[in-house]
């Protein structure tokens, strides 16, 4: 970590110290590797390199393993993917991008719950997975709060031919799980802003996977395209500069789509 980005660190801390820590705006991160974060990971080391775009502020805040609000700084899902490597993930950059748009944006709470080498059937109701995020979504709320959106970045592991072969199939489980985590959260029109997909293990599969994505026929669903952003060197996972790009495209697309408070 480098001097600038500690004394950011200890700036925002310093700052909230003071404060109860809460967020106004809540979002929820979801999904596998791409969305935890590999940026700056390779050969399973991180090379710690933070960008600008993702540095601490005391705007931003992140929902820790033991559900308490602290500010948030990378890696985002060190204590929550925490047995694979972790690097820069798009949701740092991503409320940057909010704040920079909207300076009156209020107080960001990022929840991350990604786990890396998921597949969709992971993420059935009643799964592990599934269950941890209904139950960090309601920690989320105690300090007051609204979850305003929940950014969802999956389906690399079901280019595994093993795991998917039937683009129907994943669209059924994945809406499925749209609609559960909407019911459980007792907020029906929950914006929720997914990621097509960037990479696979099977082109094939990948496409059959992405054309599900970019079909968008849910209320309240949009999706951003990751295609073509740079990837890490294992071809897999997204680079640091193309994280900080996604943030921005998910911050824009939020900031298009949903302009006012979903209730």
């Amino acid at each position: 970590m480098s001097l600038n980005i500690f004394l950011a660190f200890l700036l925002a801390f310093s700052i909230v110290q003071s404060q109860e820590l809460s967020p106004t705006k809540i979002f929820l991160l979801a999904g596998q590797s791409n969305m935890a974060g590999r940026g700056g990971v390779n050969n399973n080391t991180w090379n710690m390199l933070i960008p600008p775009e993702s540095t601490p502020s005391p705007f931003i805040l992140r929902l820790s393993l033991d559900k308490t609000w602290v500010v948030a700084h990378e890696p985002l899902h060190k204590d929550i993917d925490y047995t694979k490597v972790c690097g820069v993930g798009p949701g740092m950059p991503f409320a940057h991008e909010l704040l920079a748009k909207d300076p009156n944006f209020g107080v960001i709470g990022l929840v991350p719950c990604a786990i890396g080498g998921t597949n969709i059937t992971q993420w059935a109701k009643g799964s592990e997975d599934y269950t941890k995020l209904v139950q960090r979504a309601g920690a989320s709320l105690r300090s007051g709060g609204k979850i305003e959106a929940l950014l969802w970045y999956q389906g690399e592991s079901d280019t595994v031919s093993h795991n998917q072969t039937d683009g129907n199939i994943y669209k059924e489980r994945l809406y499925n799980f749209f609609t559960n985590i909407r019911s459980d959260m007792n907020c029906p029109n929950l914006p929720i802003i997914q990621v097509a997909l960037a990479s696979g293990f099977n082109s094939t599969l990948e496409e059959i996977v992405r054309a599900v994505q970019l079909e968008n026929d849910l209320p309240n669903l949009q999706t951003v395209d990751a295609k073509g952003l740079p990837l890490e060197g294992d071809g897999l996972h997204l680079s640091t500069p193309a994280q900080v790009q996604l943030g921005k495209m998910l911050a824009d697309a939020f900031l298009n789509n949903f302009p006012k408070p979903i209730q």
